[in-house]
């Protein structure tokens, strides 16, 4: 089972991208501060991210910089999300796909496994 961390400090999107994942078969954990990301990626090991672009403490550029001056997750896919147009700023900063909000959540498994396989 691959794993996706939610980077996103809107609890009830969080909630629903959760269910949604983990009906399709993915282990899912959520971080809702740009603080908390790589101490729980650390541990948790994901093999994708999906990050939304503003957050209470950070902005989401921010964190895919810090996630690809790892070495951990220096290839670790990273999906931004924003309702803003900022895709070329989060492909710049590193990010391996950019999605408009709202998006399609029922897109997300076969984007994920697409990225995740490389």
């Amino acid at each position: 089972m691959s794993k996706v961390m939610i980077v996103d400090d809107d609890r009830t999107t969080v909630k629903l991208l959760q269910t949604l994942l983990e009906l399709d078969g993915f282990v899912v954990q959520a971080a809702g501060r740009g603080a908390d990301v790589m101490p729980q990626a650390e541990v948790f090991q994901p093999d994708i991210f999906l990050m939304d672009y503003h957050l209470a403490d950070t902005d989401g550029v921010d964190i895919i910089r810090t996630l690809r001056a790892s070495e951990q997750f220096a290839t670790t896919p990273i999906i931004m999300t924003s309702g803003l147009d900022v895709e070329e700023e989060a492909l710049s900063a590193g990010a391996s796909a950019f999605l408009v909000k709202p998006f399609e959540p029922e897109d997300l498994p076969g984007l994920f496994n697409r990225l995740i396989a490389g």
